[in-house]
């Protein structure tokens, strides 16, 4: 491959027409050599945590590959480094997927997210700054108008507000431990963040940041109970539509065979 292929920046951003090389996914652009493996991880692991690719769909390596505009090495040991964070499984025919929902692993990650989340609020209490504050209300804001927008790339662009949302007021609680903990259940709920968006769509009368706003004010107001009681209710929220999805899937299921 030749050298000038490596110049311009990786990206899995939709097009601004809407259009992209891999159906709805965007465009994944070529990367520079000296940091070709680390940014080949970050840009797969960032599209893993924000529902780009579906639950259960076999991600394969030369076409990753192709469409990164790079070898198959720095793509192999990418994914293998997720299956080994758990964000991807290892199937026997050598390739990987994006592992499938279960209510299982459904109510695993909801009650470790509201777990070691929770601690990380506590925590950031009392050392969110004023421009802190600024910046998260600046991020609901704009979650709030994208949720409300009718983009073609709406759901990865709510999807990364509240990322950063969330990692905003983590970051101020100063955990150099927990806080590669969160990243990693924010890295294995990707696929349910994925069927969170198509839920919300479908049931526009769910508010999906006004629980933000509760978490902002009891911040502010150095209330770690009602902290943790929104930032819980906005965790659950999302898993508890997707729960209710499931069940519905599986009374047809049972209907359907009598």
């Amino acid at each position: 491959m030749a050298d000038d292929r490596r110049e311009r920046p990786l990206s899995l951003a939709p097009r601004g027409d809407g259009s992209s090389e891999r159906g709805s996914r965007g465009v994944l652009g070529p990367v520079v050599r000296d940091s070709l493996q680390e940014r080949v991880y970050r840009e797969l692991r960032g599209s893993l945590i924000h529902g780009v690719f579906d639950a259960g769909e076999i991600l394969r390596i030369q076409e990753l590959a192709d469409t990164l505009q790079t070898s198959t090495m720095p793509v192999r040991e990418a994914l293998a480094r997720l299956v080994s964070e758990q964000a991807l499984e290892a199937l026997p025919s050598r390739s990987v997927r994006v592992p499938i929902i279960t209510r299982e692993r459904l109510d695993d990650l909801a009650r470790a997210r509201v777990l070691v989340e929770g601690e990380l609020v506590r925590l950031a209490i009392g050392r969110l700054t004023p421009a802190d504050f600024a910046r998260i209300r600046e991020l609901t804001r704009a979650c709030e108008a994208a949720f409300g927008g009718t983009a073609p790339d709406k759901a990865q662009a709510t999807s990364e507000l509240n990322h950063a949302f969330h990692f905003a007021i983590y970051g101020a609680a100063g955990s150099a431990v927990l806080l590669p903990i969160v990243e990693s259940l924010w890295l294995q709920s990707g696929p349910y963040v994925r069927v969170a968006a198509r839920v919300y769509q479908d049931n526009p009368e769910f508010s999906a940041v006004h629980h933000h706003w509760e978490l902002i004010e009891a911040l502010e107001r150095g209330d770690a109970e009602a902290a943790l009681a929104a930032l819980t209710d906005d965790i659950t929220q999302s898993f508890n539509l997707i729960r209710g999805r499931l069940d519905a899937e599986a009374s047809a299921r049972k209907a359907a065979n009598g």
